[in-house]
Parts: C-alpha cells; structure tokens; sequence
C-alpha cells in the first residue's frame, strides 16, 4: 500500500487509478499529512464487501468454525468425493 498526498493523487489521477487497478495495491490519500480517503480496486472493494457480509452472518461463521473444528479432527474430503457431491447436487 502507498500514501500519497491529494495534490499528488490529483496531478496523476489516470496514472493512480491506473496501478491500482493493474496491481491490486491500495493508495492511501493523505490530505494535510492526515489520511482521509483509500483507493483501491473495484474487484477488492467487492471481495472486501462480500467478506463483511459472510462475518456479520452468525449463520455462516457457526458453519465456518464448525468445518474448522472438522478439518482440525482429520474430517476432510478428496477430489472424488467433492466431485461426487458436486454432481449429485446439479441433479
């Protein structure tokens, strides 16, 4: 991640936006030494957002921690039995 001041952002926006996009490194904007804004990639502002709603649902972090405490006993699936379970469930 970068800081960079307004000024700086503002003179080389295209150029910015740019590396961001290419690179998936978040620009800190700095507005008189403070930060104030962040830029980054659409495709990461969207993982991020996804990731939020996955946490704030106490559903799924049950389930999470639930495949967690599975994997940590040994209980895990190989491709086949993945595959299996996949195809039966386009039926």
């Amino acid at each position: 991640m970068s800081i960079q001041s307004l000024a700086a952002v503002k003179a080389h926006f295209s150029q910015v936006i740019d590396e961001v996009a290419g690179t998936h490194e978040r620009v800190t904007v700095t507005k008189n030494g403070s930060p104030v804004a962040v830029i980054l990639a659409v495709e990461d502002y969207e993982s991020l957002m996804e990731t939020l709603e996955i946490l704030s649902d106490p559903r799924a972090g049950t389930e999470i921690r639930r495949a967690e405490e599975e994997m940590a006993a040994g209980k895990v699936y190989g491709e086949a039995a993945v595959r299996a379970a996949l195809a039966a469930r386009r039926r």
